[in-house]
Formats: C-alpha cells, sequence, structure tokens
C-alpha cells in the first residue's frame, strides 16, 4: 500500500501558486542575496513556506561532492541499534575524511521527509536512511530528484542498500533453541513494515519447517522495536493454554522487555524459560543473566553503505549488500525445562493481579 505524504515541493510548484516565475522564486530564495521585503518577496516566502518546500542547495554539491558531509536518519538514537549504527557510519567517514551528520524521526514517514529536507539545506552529499517502510515512497521521490541516498539495515527490493542477513539471523537464532530440544518456540516479531523484521520472522519459520515443526500462529506476536512492546508480547505469549518453552525476540530491546515479563510472572531464564534476542547490543551479555543474541557486523554494514553511496553498485547484483551474523550463545538458553511448572507460575501470578 502506497503512502499517502505528500512528495517534496519543487521551485515550480511554489511559483505556480506564488504566480510568479521560476527565476523570482530562485532568487527571492537564495540566502546569499539581500533578503527583499516587498509583496512579491513576502508571498513567495509565504508560499514556500505552506507547501513545506526547502531551497535545493543540495543539488549542485551533491554533484561537485563538496561538503564531504553524509546525512544519517534513523527512527531514534534511545534506540541503541541506531546508535550503533550512526557511530559505526562516523567511523567509516571518517577513514574517508567525511563526516556524518544525524536527523532522528522517531520512526514516522512525514518527518523521514522534513529530515531529509533539513539535512540537504546544510549541504550534505548524500543521505544513509534506516528508516525504510514497506509501501512508502520516500526513496523513490529521492531518486526522482536525483538525490544520493542509501538504505542501511532495512532495504525495499529497489534502493541501494547494505544490510544484515536478517533471514539468516532468524534461523541461526531459531536453530539454535530447537537444537536445544525446544518445539513450542514463541516469537516477538516486531513490525511487519520493517524488512529486517520480515527476514528474522522468515528464518524462524524456514528453522521449523526444516525440523517439521508446524507453525502455531497464537506463538507469533508483533510488536515495535522498543521494551515495553517485548514486555506486552511475552505476557500475550506466556498467558497461553499451552505456554512456549522459548522465546525468540527479533530485538534485543524486545527481548529485555520479555525479560522484565518473565520475572515478574515468577518464571526464571533459563530454567523455565530459554530466550534468544538480535543485535547483540552491548548491555545484554552484562545482564544478570546474559543473553543469547545474534549479532549484526554494523560497522561492515556501515562501511558497504558508505562505499555504495559515494561509488555506486559495481553490478546489478552489488546494489543489494548482505553482512551474514553471527549467534553468541550465552547463558539464557538451556534444555526445555518443566511445562506444568512453568504454565502453573504464570497463571497463579495472573491470579495474583486479579
Amino acid at each position: 500500500m502506497a503512502s499517502h505524504t505528500a512528495p517534496f515541493s519543487t521551485i515550480l510548484d511554489v511559483a505556480a501558486a506564488a504566480g510568479v516565475s521560476k527565476s523570482t522564486v530562485s532568487r527571492i530564495l537564495d540566502e546569499r542575496l539581500p533578503r527583499s521585503e516587498n509583496a512579491t518577496a513576502r508571498r513567495v516566502r509565504q508560499v514556500a513556506e505552506s507547501l513545506g518546500y526547502v531551497r535545493d542547495v543540495s543539488a549542485a554539491s551533491l554533484r561537485r561532492g563538496q561538503t564531504n558531509t553524509i546525512g544519517v536518519i534513523v527512527p531514534r538514537l534511545t534506540d541503541t541499534v541506531m546508535a550503533m549504527l550512526y557511530e559505526a557510519l562516523a567511523r567509516a567517514c571518517a577513514r574517508t575524511g567525511q563526516f556524518a551528520i544525524v536527523a532522528t524521526t522517531d520512526d514516522e514517514p512525514r518527518a523521514d521527509r522534513k529530515a531529509a529536507q533539513t539535512l540537504l539545506q546544510r549541504g550534505v552529499d548524500g543521505l544513509v536512511l534506516s528508516t525504510a517502510r514497506q509501501g512508502d515512497d520516500f526513496a523513490q521521490e529521492l531518486a526522482e530528484r536525483g538525490v544520493p541516498y542509501v538504505l542501511a539495515l532495512r532495504s525495499d527490493g529497489r534502493s541501494l542498500a547494505s544490510v544484515g542477513d536478517d533471514r539468516l539471523g532468524g534461523y541461526l537464532a531459531t536453530r539454535h533453541l530447537i537444537d536445544l530440544g525446544h518445539r513450542r518456540i514463541g516469537l516477538i516479531a516486531g513490525p511487519s513494515y520493517a524488512s529486517s523484521s520480515r527476514g528474522r520472522v522468515e528464518g524462524y519459520r524456514q528453522a521449523l519447517m526444516e525440523a517439521h515443526i508446524v507453525e502455531d500462529p497464537a506463538l507469533v506476536v508483533q510488536s515495535t522495536f522498543d521494551i515495553d512492546s517485548g514486555a506486552d508480547a511475552a505476557e500475550r505469549l506466556m498467558r497461553l493454554p499451552q505456554p512456549p518453552t522459548a522465546l525468540f525476540a527479533v530485538n534485543d530491546n524486545t527481548a529485555i522487555g520479555a525479560l522484565s515479563t518473565l520475572a515478574r510472572l515468577g518464571l526464571s531464564v533459563p530454567g523455565d524459560v530459554s530466550l534468544v534476542g538480535y543485535n547483540d547490543i552491548p548491555i545484554v551479555s552484562r545482564l544478570p543473566t546474559p543473553l543469547t543474541s545474534v549479532r549484526v557486523p554494523f560497522d561492515q554494514i556501515a562501511a558497504d553503505a558508505l562505499d555504495l553511496l559515494t561509488r555506486g553498485a559495481a553490478t546489478r547484483a552489488d546494489h543489494l549488500r548482505i553482512a551474514a551474523p553471527t549467534l553468541i550463545p550465552r547463558q539464557s538458553t538451556a534444555v526445555p525445562g518443566p511445562t506444568l511448572g512453568r504454565a502453573e507460575k504464570a497463571r497463579h501470578r495472573g491470579r495474583e493481579r486479579h
């Protein structure tokens, strides 16, 4: 389903709405020239503001590559994964004499566009986006404007992109639990609009299929990528008449949320329930029960993203670069515990709350 967010306004849109020529708009909005306060100038500026138009000073600088500055757009920096990506991009830029600046959008498509306009107004040489959403045409709008950009961590199936092998990562996490003897594996699936989440779900399903385990739809719960949604998803899964013996959360934040729910329900990890996260953010190895997680090679993803942005793809197949993740087993996973004890504890805690 295509996004209904309005595309970027152009200088022609402003000229038509203000009833003046394109050159007049260009002259009035050129910040290098003395500011005019006549009626036409005020009207043009008012129309430009109402249309959300930002003079694209980047158009020439993008072609010339004069600023050596890369704009990075992430949902939020309170998400450790996005902070790690930005830091990896900053390191990659430093190695090539460039500098990365970041804008956050809270994963809102309209904010993506505003962030891009702000960064382009500052003359960045290109954009790295980690906010691609299924059904949104933001990347296509950038392509139509001739703005160099690359996607990182998420892909849209068309744009240049540098990602982790999310399907492989989901497979490794689930296969690990299967190899320990688990058959009822709950999945905290993440948002369906993100290709990273969808890939990890596909890996989960592939592992179940290979092990001849019939997928139970009740064991798959969508969430966002935050702690609270992980806690809520784990609550739903553990209240099932036949609760899972293990949980795979497609993001470490949601895994941490799941840990809080399991502790509140009086369930031990991994004695009652095994738990696997994803991304291997630094804190998970320092938890009281260190978390098994899937490590994502952020530095490789960042380096490939920057290379694609600055040099482009060598071949059609090179449009999508995929970095392999690694499973890091720790103390949060073990052979299944007694099913009766797990279910009884969850039900008992449920009665206490009422």
